[in-house]
């Protein structure tokens, strides 16, 4: 009986699954069973860290807007109280964008902040007149 080689798909195979892990150090650009193995991992890291990544940047944004309004002397605010206002008056700025403005200009985001008082002070004042 003649001996039957297998070498044309399995290294078929094989150069297909090293595509993926070729600037990976050592043995895990190498060996095929680490390289799987480096290969499931790596796909696991990334896909959890997609979610943290968005976690992350939220807890930098609202850090952000919290360091700029307890900056300031003038005016106490909270930030919750802040992002609830934007939320009852039905302004669509998300914490990022709030930040941005936050960050560059100071003066906009107290304005924002300031239009809520004068909001509940005109609503006040219209109640105690009717």
């Amino acid at each position: 009986m003649t001996r039957i080689k297998r070498g044309y798909i399995a290294r078929k195979r094989r150069t297909k699954i090293r595509l993926f892990p070729s600037s990976f150090r050592g043995a895990h650009s190498r060996l095929t069973r680490t390289i799987t193995q480096q290969k499931m991992k790596a796909l696991v890291s990334a896909h959890r860290d997609r979610d943290r990544k968005k976690r992350d940047f939220r807890g930098l944004w609202i850090s952000r807007i919290n360091v700029v309004i307890r900056g300031n002397p003038k005016i106490y605010y909270i930030y919750s109280n802040l992002i609830y206002s934007l939320y009852t008056r039905q302004l669509l700025l998300n914490r990022k964008i709030v930040a941005q403005i936050a960050i560059f200009k100071e003066s906009c985001l107290f304005m924002i902040a300031n239009d809520k008082n004068q909001k509940s002070s005109e609503t006040l004042l219209r109640e105690g007149i009717e």
